[in-house]
């Protein structure tokens, strides 16, 4: 089979910073153009936009959206009328109608669509899922604190409508926990923290149940400086087992089990080679519901302002 020819549309942070070496990395694709407002990249065909793209005379099998979820609807949209396989770079999208009319769009056309969540591919995820499979869970506990400062510099569409705000990290927890949690779970309250100059959170206290009644909490704050903190703590009847940075790591009773490499964006695009190649999609959606959730049962509280 040839390669897969991909065109990256939004050449930011998280395409330079992850994207583009996975790509390179991964056997089967391959990285043929960019669409990007503010950047362009030496060795491949630049646009400015993905109907100009669409347009071209370059030849493109799929289409990888690593832009803000707000107005990425519309770009998926094009690309799946235009027979293309999508891949979307997490959130899937601004609202949950828009990623489920993008899921009917991808069938009827039948093309793939594959809605990523990065922090599944976390070396630690699977085995924990696995392991949780076979232990009687009491509790989970989830602490996901960092600064966002020093992850999303100037990036003022996150604190925009439609941005999440601290949900942007905070989803990529829910991905882990919907992933391992060998039941289903939902939202029984939420506090969430605005700024006063801000339309999304800077901060969030959830608590979930499970539909046996286990609860299952999470704390997600983007003012948090010095060491980060990634951690999901699971008490069970036989010992704790504890996810810390970001699901690479795992301690079983308190031993490390496991402690490895990022390879998460590299999983990703085997992935999307995998499904395209089975003609399947892959559109799992529940971290981006519990999200929705969090606002629609939110509890405003006003705090300082924030000032990047």
């Amino acid at each position: 089979m040839a390669d897969i020819r991909l065109a990256i549309v939004g050449l930011g942070k998280i395409a330079r910073d992850q994207h583009l070496g996975a790509i390179d990395a991964t056997d089967g694709v391959s990285l043929v153009a960019v669409a990007s407002r503010n950047a362009g990249l030496d060795g491949v065909r630049c646009f400015t936009e993905i109907d100009e793209l669409l347009a071209s005379d370059v030849e493109v099998d799929a289409v990888s959206l690593c832009t803000p979820p707000q107005g990425r609807f519309a770009q998926a949209r094009a690309a799946l009328l235009a027979g293309k396989h999508v891949m979307l770079e997490k959130p899937p999208g601004a609202t949950l109608a828009e990623v489920f009319a993008l899921e009917q769009l991808a069938s009827q056309q039948g093309v793939t669509l594959h809605a990523t969540w990065h922090s599944r591919e976390a070396a630690a995820v699977e085995p924990a899922r696995q392991l949780l499979a076979t232990r009687r869970i009491r509790s989970v506990h989830v602490e996901w604190k960092e600064d966002v400062r020093h992850w999303h510099p100037g990036q003022a569409w996150i604190w925009e409508p439609g941005g999440l705000g601290v949900f942007d990290p905070g989803i990529n927890a829910l991905s882990i926990v919907t992933r391992i949690m060998p039941e289903a779970f939902h939202l029984v309250s939420s506090e969430l923290s605005f700024p006063q100059n801000r339309a999304a959170p800077i901060a969030a206290d959830l608590a979930f149940e499970t539909a046996s009644g286990l609860p299952v909490t999470a704390s997600f704050d983007w003012r948090q400086t010095g060491p980060q903190t990634w951690d999901i703590r699971i008490e069970t009847e036989e010992g704790p087992i504890v996810l810390t940075h970001g699901g690479s790591r795992l301690f079983v009773d308190g031993t490390a089990q496991i402690v490895e490499e990022d390879r998460e964006y590299r999983n990703l695009y085997r992935q999307f080679v995998e499904l395209v190649a089975a003609g399947r999609s892959d559109t799992d959606f529940s971290p981006l519901v519990h999200v929705a959730d969090a606002f629609m049962l939110g509890k405003r509280h006003a705090v300082d302002a924030f000032e990047d």
